[in-house]
């Protein structure tokens, strides 16, 4: 059965519920929230959010067979359930690694497998490049390093080429003045003290994210703009990382590919990704030449594409052990 006949029903395992639910407490400023689903004497498997600011989802329980994993998500920093709600005091890239690592030691999990995309992508390779003798297998989709160029590719000049449509109403939010540092006009407005200020901002940036994350635009993702709360915290926690460079060197992950080498890593990279291009994904499995890379040729960035998701639930099925 092809790809294109399948439904994303048929591709996940079915909806489940999370059996237990925490708050860790891990800074003086935030408190991170937790849950289990699946097995809970299963095989565990850190499931990492995209954004950052994104939030863990219900439906990303759906990639494992919950019969075999204990299927671990967290709420960054300021988002999600994780409170305070949208705060960027002590939220960093270093701050976040820490934080999977407290859960770890929390839990009383000795290894596990990580399992991210596109931001979810980035930290769990800073993570497992961090503590490489806790993770046992690396499963990452759309990635996405976070490299002045793939900036400069979607937030200022790129994908607009490609989207120039839905780019429009995010450069006019920004006087043609500030439209040549558009990550710094917008990080300005994102953290205003003017709530109506930083709540259009958000619309606008989340807007332009979510129109381009699918080969085909899905309105379910363009509704997500709508939603102000997810959009704040979405919009700010990541300009906030971006405005940083994600408080990493330039080459960070490249650079330090020799520490996860002995680590099964698959890398599920749609082809027509717009957001995080393959190019990533190519260097990336150059410097992991033990990787498998898998291109989708009918996908673009989204897990919940279904020949993205196939690829990605095909992946854990081959990890169990």
């Amino acid at each position: 059965m092809s790809h294109s006949t399948l439904t994303i029903e048929e591709v996940l395992y079915p909806p489940i519920e999370a059996h237990t639910t925490g708050m860790l407490k891990v800074s003086s400023v935030h408190t991170i929230a937790w849950e289990r689903a699946g097995n809970i004497d299963g095989y565990p498997v850190m499931v990492i959010h995209g954004g950052p600011g994104g939030g863990s989802q219900p439906s990303y329980r759906q990639y494992f067979d919950p019969e075999y994993y204990d299927i671990i998500q967290i709420d960054q920093r300021g988002c999600g359930k994780s409170t305070p709600y949208a705060e960027l005091e002590d939220n960093n890239t270093q701050a976040l690694v820490a934080d999977i690592e407290s859960l770890r030691l929390h839990l009383g999990i000795e290894m596990w497998h990580v399992f991210g995309g596109s931001w979810g992508s980035t930290l769990s390779l800073v993570y497992a490049q961090a503590y490489p003798e806790r993770v046992s297998h690396l499963t990452l989709r759309g990635i996405f390093m976070c490299r002045k160029s793939e900036l400069h590719w979607f937030y200022q000049d790129g994908a607009s080429h490609i989207f120039p449509d839905a780019f429009e109403p995010y450069r006019e939010h920004i006087p043609v003045t500030e439209q040549g540092d558009l990550i710094g006009a917008y990080y300005s407005r994102l953290t205003s003290d003017n709530v109506e200020v930083r709540r259009a901002a958000a619309a606008q940036w989340t807007r332009w994210e979510m129109a381009t994350s699918r080969l085909f635009p899905d309105p379910s993702y363009l509704e997500k703009a709508e939603d102000l709360d997810f959009a704040v915290a979405f919009a700010r926690i990541e300009c906030h990382y971006f405005i940083n460079a994600i408080f990493l060197p330039e080459a960070h992950i490249l650079d330090n590919t020799a520490t996860i080498q002995h680590i099964p890593t698959t890398i599920v990279q749609g082809r027509y990704d717009v957001v995080c291009p393959a190019k990533s994904a190519w260097e990336l499995h150059k410097a992991l030449p033990q990787s498998n890379l898998i291109i989708v040729p009918d996908s673009g960035h989204s897990m919940g594409e279904v020949s993205i998701a196939k690829e990605l639930v095909e992946a854990t099925d081959a990890a169990q052990k």
